[in-house]
């Protein structure tokens, strides 16, 4: 990839889309992650407002701290960059004590995990609406197009996503070259979802590098007796997610009317 060339192109994307829409410029959701390390930086670079939502439910010490990291190197390097702290545990909680109770505890846990998301979507767009900012997605191709991990309606409700089209390992790499802390890159990817350190790959089954080869190879037309042992595998878990959340990576289906019928 030619590193240089495309945080240039992603940038000026940025850039124009922002201002034929007559905006003044950003929100971004940051967690400590490299995805939204690295869609905050590329929004910085356009020269317009930026404004950095850190907005903790419950969250692990390490992550707020990575976010609060970034946040600051952001700040001094870009003058166009602000942020506030949207302390949302306690309307959570409030939000929780307010819902029924259920007898299945694990369809009550991965609910909440989603109210998470989707209360922290409705936090950047207030602030958007109150500035005149776009939201910028944080979502990575693998994520948003090939295993669907991501909340519908919570943070895959965005006005825009300038990285959507990167494999991780490009995120990765744009993140080195644009100087985003060692503490991000190192650290292993995680949704917060869960007031706790689970990753990524603890919930899914497979690293990134292995989603990105199964994607890969399911562009490739193969199927999973193309394989064996742990690529086998790999591959059945990419197929059984990107099967059952394709519902959050197409469009909203629309009960088309028969012309007969009008």
């Amino acid at each position: 990839m030619k590193t240089e060339k495309v945080v240039d192109y992603i940038v000026n994307w940025l850039k124009d889309y922002c201002t034929n829409a007559k905006q003044k410029g950003f929100v971004v959701g940051v967690s400590g992650g490299i995805d939204s390390a690295v869609t905050s930086a590329l929004c910085a670079r356009t020269g317009l407002e930026v404004l950095c939502l850190e907005m903790p439910i419950h969250q692990a010490p390490s992550q707020v701290n990575r976010a609060f990291n970034h946040i600051e190197w952001l700040m001094d390097n870009y003058p166009n960059v602000q942020v506030k702290t949207i302390e949302l545990t306690a309307v959570f909680d409030s939000l929780v004590e307010s819902f029924p109770w259920v007898e299945v505890e694990e369809h009550r846990f991965m609910a909440l995990a989603n109210t998470r998301a989707r209360l922290r979507m409705t936090s950047l767009y207030y602030f958007a609406a109150l500035n005149g900012y776009l939201v910028a997605g944080t979502g990575n191709k693998v994520e948003d197009f090939g295993v669907g991990f991501f909340t519908k309606y919570g943070d895959g409700g965005v006005d825009l996503s300038p990285i959507a089209d990167l494999l991780k390992s490009e995120v990765y790499e744009i993140g080195r070259f644009m100087g985003v802390n060692q503490d991000i890159i190192d650290a292993p990817p995680t949704d917060g979802l869960w007031g706790d350190n689970r990753t990524d790959e603890d919930q899914i089954g497979a690293s990134y590098d292995e989603l990105e080869w199964a994607m890969d190879m399911d562009d490739q037309d193969k199927n999973a007796n193309d394989f064996e042992g742990r690529e086998r595998e790999v591959f059945k878990i990419y197929k059984r997610l990107n099967t059952a959340n394709k519902h959050k990576m197409v469009p909203i289906p629309i009960c088309e009317i028969p012309t007969k019928f009008r």
